[in-house]
Order: structure tokens, then C-alpha cells, then sequence
């Protein structure tokens, strides 16, 4: 996970159901029984709002009716994740009318107190206390049954089991990335760049497919904003020194297009950074995925090729902003940014055959959170390939492990999840006011490379610390999502 050095705008949130499992003839055969039983859900949910969620707990489920019962109170919470509790034996009349109607992921735990039974002493009342394995082979087979199959069994102990803890984190911040994205409001602003194919998008698929909203943006509607904002102003001086404290401003070195960070550019990317801060507020958006050219010398040119710092800052804040109109590759950063793993925009540079690597990088906004040291902010005299010339971002991701998910689209218009895993290198990169990282991955990168681009990408990524494809691969998969692991 990363450690925000920008922190976020808005927390994190989620909405999690939960319920327990139990028989209710135990009740009257086994006196304490039940309230043993729901001391143990009732750390369960401590354990959950651990991890930035809201509970909402159902109770007892031990028998058919009761199951009946719960069912519409479940659905009105509207969970992201359901957990079911799997405190002791239950019979599937408990479940089954409950996983029929779930269109969120259902997760089975079976977390019993005891490491091993005390054998010697056992009785049936300690065997029901840690029961909590029993039905679950017949609610995973239910659950197949009903069409819904469950998401996931966390098998453990309560207490003192990490591996169990790390999976239910897990699936909370599943919850976060499901929570946002089904609600969240992503502008779109301008075009694709003439012929750019891969990047063309439905909006109402992404709706019907993962629930958010596109918001469909005009450059010129930035424009009062732009104007209301004084560039003497204490917001702008404000950003101004965010800016020069977070960055580094360093002379050129090899490339011409590059210069020391100049007054007026730092200026223009300032005021904008404002503009957009007021502008998103303004239009209630959750990411922005952009491209627009404008008149040459235009004030609205100005604006909007000038976004790279404003987007940067954002990015990180938790407010994926991405270049070239790609909304597919928002998304992915949104995805990234609420697992805490980071989420750059980012494609495929030169391939390094000496280091066995590929660049990995863009030019455009990224999320500084997951830099590798102070990241550094240099005038462009032009941007490569777009109109207009200011202030660009350059940095090296953090070394170690790094995960990409591109969102691509099949012959079908159905959406695609592309995943891979490698290392990130510690090694030069250009500077050219662009952001860059040797990627290695296995076997090799000829190797890789040809697997990635066969398995039909768009050529733009997320790119994220650490590794997790299998966390992405479970995301997907509670969306209906297609999804490929180039890396395994």
C-alpha cells in the first residue's frame, strides 16, 4: 500500500452487509450457545470496521424463514460486499434465498476460536463453537445451484491469523473500488486524438457494465472559472508553493524540448490547478478523462493543454485524472487508487535489451504518491504528438513490485481487464519531462511484451505498486468482467 504523501480529498468508503449462520434447534439444546455464537460475529465486525467500512449487520439467520425475512433488508442496504458469518453448522434453507438475490459479491467466513480442539476435554458444545468450516461445501454448492456462485471462502482462525485478516482486507478494499465505481461521476471532456481507435468508448456500456456515470464535459465550460481566478491571488500563490515544495525544478540536461521551469509556466500551471479544483467541485466529478486541441493561441488552448500539474496533484488526491480522453484507462486508475496501490497513466516506452526491461510511462498526469523520490516538473517548449508547450511531470515509479491493468474493449463491446505483474528497476530514464520506469517481467521482456500486446489491450495502462493481479482478477470477476492474466 502506499504512503500518501498527498493525502486524499475525500476517505474511503464502503457499505458491507453481513449475517451468521446457525441452527436454531441448538438454542434450546445448548444453553450460551447462541450468545457464544454471536460474541463471535460481533468481532467480525470489529475486524471489518477495521478497514474503512461501513457494517451493517443482519444477525442471526438459523432457519428458512428467518432467511426470508433478512432478504429484503439485505437488499436495501445495498451492500458492496456481503460477508456471510459461519459461526457453527446452518443448513442451506439459510442461504439460499438470500445468494439468488445478491448482485454484489458474497463471501463465505470461517473463522473458528480455536487452533485445534482440546481433545481431550471436547465436547459437542466446543465442536459447535468451532463448526465454522462445516456447511460451507453445501452453501458453495447452493450458491452454484442458484446461479450466483460465491466469491470467496476465508478459511481461519479469529484471532491471531494473519493470513485471514490480510483476506478479509482484502475484500473491504474490493468493496472500496466497488462502492465508488458503481456511484462514481467521470467527466469526459473533448476527443479522442484523430484515429486513435483503441480509445474509442460507449458510455452507456461503461454504465450497464460497472454502474458509473459519464459526465460529459465542454472545455469551454472551464472557462468562467479560469477567468475568476486571479493569478495574484492567495490561491494561486498558495499553489504556487505546493507546487515548488513537491517538486523539483532542475536545469535541462540532454533534450532541447526541455527547460528550467519558468515563472510564467509555473504560473499557468497554478492557476489551472486551481481552476480544476474549483471545476470538479463545481460539476460533483470523481475523475476526468480528457483531450481537447482549441483554437491556436486561444486562452482555451492555454487551459487545457496546460492540466498535467493540476491532474497530477488530483490524481493523487484520489481523483484519477487521465489524458487522451481515455476513460477506459480512468477507470483503471480509479480501480488502483481505491485498492492504495497508486494508478499512473501510463504506457509502453523503448525497450531497454541491455537490462532486459521496457520503459514504462506517459507524458500527462500521474499519481505522485507512488514516486521514487522527489518528483521533477520542467518546461516543455512542445508537447510531443498535442499542441501547446508548458509544464510536464517527470519521476521514476517506486522500485520494487508493480502491478498494470489495462481496460480494454473484446469484439463483443464487452469490457476487457488486461493484468500483469513484474518489477519495477532502479535505472536511468530520460529526461524529457516525462515520466518513465524500467518495467522487468518474466519470463522475458520480448517474451512478455509479445503476450501483452496479443492479448488485445488498449495501449494505455494503470500502473500500480506491489502486486495484485489476483485482487483484480476478483474485482472483474464481481462485475461480469472478462479478465487476463498475461503474467502468472
Amino acid at each position: 500500500m502506499i504512503n500518501p504523501v498527498i493525502p486524499r480529498r475525500k476517505p474511503l468508503r464502503a457499505n458491507v452487509a453481513m449475517f451468521s449462520i446457525g441452527l436454531d434447534t441448538y438454542w434450546q439444546q445448548f444453553p450460551g450457545l447462541l450468545d457464544e455464537l454471536l460474541g463471535k460475529s460481533a468481532r467480525l465486525v470489529q475486524k471489518l470496521e477495521a478497514n474503512q467500512v461501513t457494517v451493517s449487520d443482519f444477525g442471526m439467520v438459523d432457519c428458512a424463514q428467518r432467511a426470508y425475512e433478512a432478504l429484503p433488508k439485505i437488499k436495501a442496504a445495498d451492500p458492496d460486499v456481503l460477508f456471510v458469518d459461519m459461526v457453527t453448522y446452518g443448513t442451506s434453507a439459510t442461504f439460499g434465498a438470500i445468494v439468488r438475490e445478491m448482485n454484489c459479491p458474497v463471501v463465505l467466513v470461517a473463522l473458528q476460536p480455536l487452533r485445534a480442539m482440546d481433545y481431550a476435554r471436547g465436547t459437542t458444545y466446543m465442536q459447535l463453537c468451532n463448526d465454522d468450516y462445516c456447511s460451507v461445501p453445501e452453501f458453495t454448492g447452493v450458491a452454484l445451484r442458484m446461479g450466483h456462485p460465491v466469491a470467496d471462502v476465508i478459511i481461519g482462525q479469529l484471532d491471531g491469523d494473519p493470513e485471514a485478516d490480510t483476506a478479509l482486507a482484502e475484500w473491504c478494499r474490493i468493496a472500496h473500488v466497488r462502492h465508488d465505481l458503481r456511484r462514481a461521476r467521470l467527466g469526459h471532456m473533448g476527443h479522442v486524438l484523430e484515429a486513435m481507435l483503441d480509445m474509442q468508448t460507449d458510455p452507456s456500456s461503461l454504465t450497464a457494465q460497472l454502474g458509473c456515470h459519464i459526465v460529459q464535459c465542454e472545455a469551454d465550460q472551464m472557462l468562467p472559472t479560469y477567468r475568476s481566478v486571479d493569478p495574484a491571488g492567495k490561491d494561486v500563490i498558495d499553489m504556487k508553493k505546493r507546487i515548488l515544495a513537491f517538486f523539483d525544478t532542475p536545469v535541462p540536461v540532454s533534450d532541447p524540448l526541455t527547460e528550467k521551469l519558468t515563472d510564467a509556466d509555473l504560473e499557468t500551471a497554478a492557476v489551472v490547478a486551481v481552476t480544476l479544483e474549483k471545476y470538479i467541485t463545481e460539476k460533483s466529478l470523481d475523475g476526468l478523462a480528457y483531450y481537447y486541441e482549441g483554437e491556436p493561441d486561444s486562452v482555451t488552448r492555454k487551459l487545457v493543454t496546460n492540466f498535467i500539474v493540476g491532474n497530477s496533484l488530483l490524481t493523487a488526491a484520489g481523483f484519477p485524472m487521465c489524458g487522451e480522453f481515455d476513460i477506459k484507462t480512468c477507470v483503471a486508475m480509479l480501480i488502483m487508487d481505491r485498492l492504495e496501490i497508486g494508478g499512473s497513466f501510463a504506457e509502453f516506452h523503448p525497450i531497454d535489451f541491455e537490462r532486459d526491461s521496457v520503459l514504462v510511462g506517459h507524458d500527462g498526469p500521474h499519481h505522485l504518491n507512488i514516486a521514487e523520490g522527489k518528483p521533477v516538473i520542467r518546461s516543455l517548449k512542445k508537447y510531443h504528438g498535442k499542441p501547446g508547450s508548458g509544464a510536464g511531470v517527470e519521476f521514476n515509479i517506486k522500485t520494487g513490485p508493480i502491478t498494470m491493468l489495462s481496460v480494454s474493449v473484446n469484439d463483443h463491446g464487452r469490457l476487457r481487464f488486461i493484468v500483469a505483474e513484474g518489477e519495477s528497476m532502479p535505472g536511468p530514464i530520460p529526461p524529457t519531462g516525462n515520466t518513465n520506469t524500467h518495467g522487468r517481467f518474466a519470463p522475458d521482456v520480448r517474451t512478455f511484451l509479445k503476450r501483452w500486446c496479443l492479448s488485445g489491450p488498449t495501449h494505455h495502462f494503470a500502473l500500480g505498486i506491489g502486486h495484485h493481479a489476483s485482487t483484480l482478477v476478483k474485482i472483474a470477476d464481481s462485475f461480469g468482467i472478462e479478465c487476463i492474466r498475461v503474467t502468472e
